[in-house]
């Protein structure tokens, strides 16, 4: 279905499942199809491509408010009054936005490697977040093969699991039918300013949280986004923040787009619903 957000439509996938409805918010780079290892455990979930990205790709303009005030458009339009929330990495930002300003929207709010501020976040500058986006501009400028995208990715990542087929569906849909990455630069420059310099407001958090974390980052052995030290100090801090949760043996996208991993996320997700 198509959800009009402001400067056009937002392309949203429903999964049926057993569980309570669970609005999925992808990554900056991510798209929809992110869930489709979580939807494998039989969760009911609600997923958008974000604005700049897959089948919303032509829609323009970003920030971690505007994504924020997109779900709520996606709420309404399906009808729901709340529902349990889950954000990944980026996403779980929008979901730490949406939650704060809009309390009575989330019933729970699950994070899963992201919407809590990251160590390695104060390391960057404005100027290295352009350099990586520069880097990335000759892929966008040249045509690909689903094929050829698959290996650029596992030769990336190691843990890349390139024999599963959700992978190479997650994979397919970054393409357009001419081979082009359906991903706007800009947006993702955009939201990546957003998150790593913005201000968040996660000490503001009123409803039951739950932070799901990866072991490593990019790869096996890579200092993780949130250490175990990390998760217990924001559980200390956050009195509505319950035990985190630490996925062994994945790294930040094994998180969602592993089988076991995924496993994890979608048994986090009805615990919070109980």
């Amino acid at each position: 279905m198509f959800v009009p957000v402001e400067g056009g439509d937002l392309a949203v996938e429903t999964h049926d499942g057993d569980t309570a409805p669970v609005l999925a918010i992808h990554g900056v780079s991510g798209t929809r199809k992110l869930w489709n290892w979580v939807a494998a455990h039989n969760v009911t979930l609600i997923t958008p491509d974000l604005r700049g990205r897959g089948d919303s790709a032509s829609v323009p303009g970003s920030s971690v408010r505007q994504h924020a005030d997109d779900m709520l458009r996606v709420l309404d339009a399906l009808e729901l009054s709340s529902a349990t929330v889950c954000g990944m990495s980026m996403g779980g930002y929008v979901a730490v936005d949406l939650a704060v300003r809009h309390p009575d929207r989330v019933s729970e709010l699950v994070l899963v490697d992201g919407g809590l501020p990251m160590l390695l976040h104060s390391q960057l500058t404005p100027e290295t977040v352009q350099a990586d986006v520069d880097s990335q501009k000759p892929a966008h400028e040249r045509t690909w093969t689903v094929d050829e995208h698959l290996a650029a990715q596992a030769k990336a990542n190691s843990l890349i699991d390139v024999t599963d087929p959700l992978i190479r569906e997650y994979y397919a849909a970054d393409l357009t039918d001419d081979g082009h990455l359906r991903l706007s630069l800009e947006t993702s420059a955009a939201d990546a300013t957003d998150v790593f310099f913005g201000t968040s407001r996660w000490q503001e958090l009123t409803v039951p949280t739950w932070l799901v974390h990866a072991e490593w980052s990019i790869g096996p052995d890579s200092p993780p986004a949130y250490t175990v030290e990390d998760a217990a100090d924001y559980q200390s801090k956050l009195t509505v923040l319950r035990e985190p949760v630490l996925i062994k043996g994945v790294d930040h996208a094994g998180t969602v787009m592993t089988h076991p991993g995924a496993a994890i996320v979608a048994e986090v997700l009805r615990q919070a619903q109980k």
